[in-house]
């Protein structure tokens, strides 16, 4: 079932579009709080549906906040994510889907899906730290 696209939709979907990176529901409903009155429960439930219908990609950071992007890549894909800034390549990984695949088929499970997110330093990060 679709979902109404009200004007909280609107909102919470314009404020992921201009976040570069990765932003918790938190920090997103921060930035739109004392603009649009929108709630905290609001924010997150709009950007749980965008995760669900492929709108957002949703991660969970190595500090288990779970993280969402505007998502710019309609097909199945994976991260590289700066632990500095933020910075995030989407990339495409074909021996990690056929690791999964073959995992999952040798153990007999069917219908395995998978989400992989590689955290790093990016190249500025890392030549700004030297």
């Amino acid at each position: 079932m679709a979902q109404r696209n009200t004007w909280q939709r609107e909102a919470v979907r314009d404020a992921l579009a201009s976040t570069d990176g990765f932003v918790s529901a938190q920090d997103l409903h921060a930035a739109i709080r004392d603009k649009t009155g929108i709630g905290l429960a609001t924010v997150y439930r709009t950007l749980a549906s965008f995760a669900k219908n492929g709108e957002a990609d949703s991660l969970q950071s190595p500090e288990g906040e779970n993280l969402f992007r505007a998502c710019e890549m309609t097909e199945h894909h994976h991260h590289l994510i700066c632990r500095r800034c933020g910075r995030t390549v989407e990339i495409e990984a074909g021996a990690v889907e056929r690791w999964a695949r073959e995992t999952a088929s040798k153990h007999g499970f069917t219908e395995a899906q998978h989400v992989i997110d590689v955290f790093g330093v990016c190249a500025e990060c890392a030549a700004r730290a030297a």
